[in-house]
């Protein structure tokens, strides 16, 4: 079964396909984002109200429909947040939403606390979540099944009577309705009778299959006809959460809500970096404006960033290596036949990009690829003794596919390039252990120095450097003997510095593969280093860290 595609579904430059829609599937669906609200409970995040504006401004450029900004009453950042938003956020697609809970049970909506906050936050949408499960209203609210049901019906009734749209979240419904479906569609009748704009089936649990999902949600759409839109929202815990949303959509949802990088309590939420174009590329439903879906890469590592937790490597569309080859056979036929062979849409499409990885499992097709990739001219035989050099490097631990830079001025060198910019001489670092002096933070004092001699412009340069560690005084006493020669220097910083050892049963006497990671602002590169010493492995790394920035400052 299969309809025809979406009229702006994007053509795709990749293998041959079609896209496929099951019968019954919408031509489209909203786009509800909750990354603010339900992503925010991921352990390990924490937003500021800057955070979260800044969230919200790279949620509306990538172009969803909704973005729940999280619950007005629940604490004082998310109160400042919706205080500061009619000023300070310009949203051109997106609308805000609050997010709050039906009345309490015995309580009059009128007086309720929640749905006054809901009513003062000044949006005109507002999501409410109800129980729709007859286990938790009877156990967890210790109140009867009329009652939840009441509770439903009076919320809904007193926000649309003040003029706003009501989405209703359906709390544990697939649960709810295969254990009791008449009460669960009973709670939903009473959000749709009293005005709610979309019913949203919820699979709180996460613990529901695409199977079950689909089949309930075309149940539910079929029970309450065209004129009632529904909506879907997923937890991760199978690791199902991007599947049962699909599931949703094929079974007549056409609202589905997820977040970005699939952040969210336990395991997570749909991730809509996958949810969204498996919809437009894969089965021609329109999810996002024309010309926004380029901006996905993008805008999943922004928010990365703004949450403070790295990206996910293998995420499917957005990760750096959704697109990443490796192995000689995969990387010779990219070389020969392009992306079409090994990728199932044109990376480009969603914003990323085909990556070359050059590693022992490679040959010299990868090699030469990669070589041009980073714009540097090898010919066959430079290629191929470069290839040979570079399965001997990585079988003493070298890694080059995580360090692109440290490889692209190795390919450099084999291209008879050579660091212009300095030549060290010698390096040398100290340090010593003060007993019973400490700093100000009640720490132990250690003191760490560093002395690099190098030859600038044929020159012999010394400087010595201190730190809080031994790389950070190499740093300091390397940047002191170039001091003035490159101003670019001072817009290129050390991020990260991560230290393995690749022979635990060595003990002490192992070696070690050290990784940094510099940036200047927008670009952000990673260089690596391999010895016994952590001192060894650490400068040349850092060494390659600096030139790679002097190399590009001007890119």
């Amino acid at each position: 079964m299969s309809g025809e595609p979406a009229p702006d579904t994007p053509v795709v430059d990749g293998p041959p396909s079609a896209v496929d829609r099951p019968d019954g599937t919408p031509d489209a669906v909203d786009i509800f984002d909750t990354t603010l609200r339900d992503g925010a409970q991921f352990e390990g995040i924490s937003l500021t109200v800057e955070d979260k504006l800044r969230v919200a401004e790279e949620l509306d450029h990538l172009g969803v429909h909704w973005i729940e900004g999280g619950y007005p009453q629940a604490n004082p950042k998310d109160a400042e947040f919706f205080q500061r938003a009619p000023g300070e956020l310009h949203l051109k697609t997106a609308q805000l939403v609050a997010f709050g809970s039906t009345r309490k049970p015995s309580r009059k909506a009128e007086t309720d606390e929640t749905l006054a906050a809901l009513l003062a936050s000044g949006c005109g949408t507002l999501c409410i979540v109800g129980k729709s499960w007859d286990f938790h209203v009877e156990r967890a609210l210790e109140t009867s099944l009329d009652e939840g049901v009441a509770m439903v019906a009076d919320s809904v009734q007193l926000l649309t009577g003040e003029g706003r749209r009501v989405f209703f979240d359906a709390e544990h419904f697939f649960d709810g309705y295969k254990r009791n479906p008449e009460f669960a569609l009973r709670v939903l009748e009473a959000a749709a009778t009293n005005g709610a704009e979309v019913l949203v089936l919820c699979d709180t649990n996460g613990g529901s299959l695409p199977h079950e999902v689909q089949r309930i949600t075309a149940e539910v759409v079929r029970y309450f006809g065209p004129g009632q839109a529904v909506g879907i929202h997923t937890q991760n815990d199978t690791g199902c959460a991007v599947a049962n949303s699909i599931a949703a959509v094929v079974g007549g949802a056409t609202h589905v809500q997820g977040t970005i990088n699939g952040y969210g309590e336990r395991t997570g939420n749909a991730n809509l970096m996958t949810v969204i174009p498996d919809l437009t590329l894969k089965m021609g439903v329109r999810t996002l404006p024309e010309g926004r879906l380029e901006r996905l890469t993008h805008v999943s590592r922004v928010v990365a960033e703004l949450v403070n937790l790295p990206p996910h490597p293998a995420d499917p569309y957005v990760g750096q290596s959704a697109f990443a080859h490796k192995g000689g056979l995969h990387t010779s036929a990219l070389g020969r036949a392009g992306g079409a062979t090994y990728e199932h849409i044109d990376p480009a499409v969603v914003g990323n990009h085909t990556r070359v990885l050059v590693s022992d499992l490679g040959g010299r097709a990868g090699t030469s690829m990669k070589a041009e990739e980073f714009g540097v001219e090898l010919d066959d035989r430079a290629a191929a003794v470069l290839t040979e050099e570079l399965k001997q490097l990585e079988s003493e631990g070298w890694v080059f596919e995580a360090a692109d830079a440290s490889l692209e001025l190795l390919m450099r060198k084999a291209s008879g390039w050579s660091n212009p910019y300095f030549e060290v001489e010698a390096y040398r670092v100290s340090s010593y252990h003060r007993e019973g002096q400490v700093t100000v933070d009640g720490r132990t004092e250690v003191a760490v120095e560093a002395t690099v001699k190098v030859w600038v412009d044929g020159q012999r340069v010394a400087a010595v450097g201190e730190g809080n560690g031994p790389v950070n005084a190499l740093d300091s006493a390397l940047r002191a003997a170039l001091n003035g020669r490159y101003p670019a220097l001072s817009h290129i910083h050390l991020t990260d510095f991560r230290v393995r050892v690749l022979d635990g049963g060595a003990a002490t006497g192992a070696v070690v593969r050290v990784l940094i990671d510099s940036t200047m602002g927008d670009r952000t590169w990673t260089t690596v280093g391999v010895h016994t010493n952590v001192m060894e492995a650490s400068w040349h790394a850092l060494v390659d860290g600096l030139v790679f920035g002097l190399l590009h400052a001007d890119d």
